[in-house]
């Protein structure tokens, strides 16, 4: 099992860090292949998510900064409600 996190025009490295590491925590126990990809706008606050699984697993989120959506937890719980439960 792996899980990739790439993170691109977000801004701050230490709050990218803390994503990756939130998301690693909340993925580490699905079986399987993951991938996650975070892009920032320059126009918004808003960051597009896409998270790649095992079985053609694919999900897209909008994160609204205005909405606290780019804190490390809120991805977390975010990502732990789009991806199956490990079985």
């Amino acid at each position: 099992m792996a899980v990739t996190v790439e993170m691109h025009n977000t801004g701050d490295p230490e709050l990218q860090r803390d994503v990756a590491v939130m998301i690693e925590h909340v993925l580490s126990d699905r079986s399987g292949d993951w991938r996650v990809v975070i892009v920032g706008s320059q126009e918004s606050d808003r960051w597009e998510m896409k998270i790649f699984g095992p079985n053609a697993f694919e999900r897209s989120y909008t994160l609204e900064g205005a909405a606290g959506q780019h804190e490390p937890r809120v991805i977390g719980g975010i990502v732990s409600k789009m991806v199956p439960a490990a079985s």
